[in-house]
């Protein structure tokens, strides 16, 4: 993966939070998203300089794992360590799993609705294949999956990608991949609590799709979830 800096022209401001800022630019006279890390002040420049070009480099990886596992991710095209900038493909068409959930949930028996069972089992199946390659995504949310259209008769017709890597790792550890999952079921019942029933059926389709060690992660999920529910009772 070329670590050259390429040249960028910031066209349109996408998102920004406190770790950095997404934006479409350019990549060798292509449109793409350039994902642009902050320079934390309050920590030494040496040290923030480590630690950024640490974090790309795990993304970096992350999007290589990801290639070899066949789970689909925007193509990475490259990295600038010295300007702390990933340059991704841009999905210009693509809309996240949670703008596709909440069209399907505003229509009437959105809950019977095949394309969301569909959906479900590809998420499952996605995030199954992910854990049985020891791959982390550490921020499983609806807004963290890419809807990305093609030409189908399918119920579904749509690629779904895997996007933000910044909180990916690698590890076989279960209760690292039990913590995953119980983000992603908090974030579906704080985004679409209207669906109670959507993150039952993408587990059963990760666990259809996760033959290494899911009942020791399943187990460790549901230990995680007791532990949140008690911090929840406690205040």
């Amino acid at each position: 993966m070329n670590e050259e800096q390429a040249p960028t022209t910031s066209n349109q401001l996408l998102k920004q939070g406190a770790e950095g800022k997404l934006y479409v630019g350019t990549y060798k006279g292509k449109s793409c998203l350039v994902k642009e890390r902050f320079e934390k002040k309050y920590r030494h420049p040496a040290l923030d300089r480590q630690i950024t070009r640490q974090r790309i480099k795990a993304e970096q990886k992350a999007f290589q794992r990801c290639a070899t596992a066949g789970v689909l991710t925007p193509e990475l095209y490259g990295i600038d360590l010295e300007g702390r900038k990933i340059f991704i493909e841009y999905l210009e068409r693509s809309r996240t799993a949670k703008d596709f959930i909440d069209e399907l949930t505003a229509s009437k028996g959105a809950t019977e609705s095949l394309a969301l069972k569909v959906f479900a089992q590809k998420l499952g199946q996605m995030i199954g294949v992910l854990h049985q390659n020891n791959l982390v995504h550490g921020d499983l949310t609806t807004s963290n999956f890419l809807l990305d259209p093609i030409e189908s008769n399918d119920v579904l017709p749509y690629k779904l990608v895997i996007i933000d890597f910044g909180l990916s790792h690698f590890s076989d550890n279960t209760e690292n991949k039990g913590v995953d999952l119980y983000v992603l079921e908090r974030a579906i019942l704080s985004a679409h609590s209207q669906l109670p029933d959507l993150f039952d059926l993408i587990l059963q389709s990760y666990c259809e799709h996760n033959t290494n060690r899911c009942k020791e992660t399943i187990a460790k999920y549901e230990e995680v979830r007791a532990r949140g529910r008690k911090r929840t009772m406690v205040g």
